[in-house]
């Protein structure tokens, strides 16, 4: 099997693991997010910031690493 084969394969299990783990933390926050807002309101929406924040940061982490790495 080839370089760009395997490459290819990596590229596709990461962006399988990162879908995943967003739909789970989508399925999930509002559940998360109504159990905060009990507490405090503030708390509730800086989950849900923190939440799409979480996002972008996965991907530029991933974007780095890729740099890094010369892919």
């Amino acid at each position: 099997m080839n370089d760009d084969t395997s490459g290819n394969r990596a590229a596709i299990i990461a962006a399988a693991i990162i879908f995943g783990g967003l739909l789970i933390g989508g399925y999930f926050l509002p559940d998360v997010i109504n159990y905060v807002a009990l507490f405090s309101p503030w708390l509730a929406i800086g989950v849900g910031i923190f939440f799409v924040l979480a996002v972008f940061l996965i991907f530029w982490l991933r974007g780095r690493y890729q740099r890094r790495h010369g892919r």
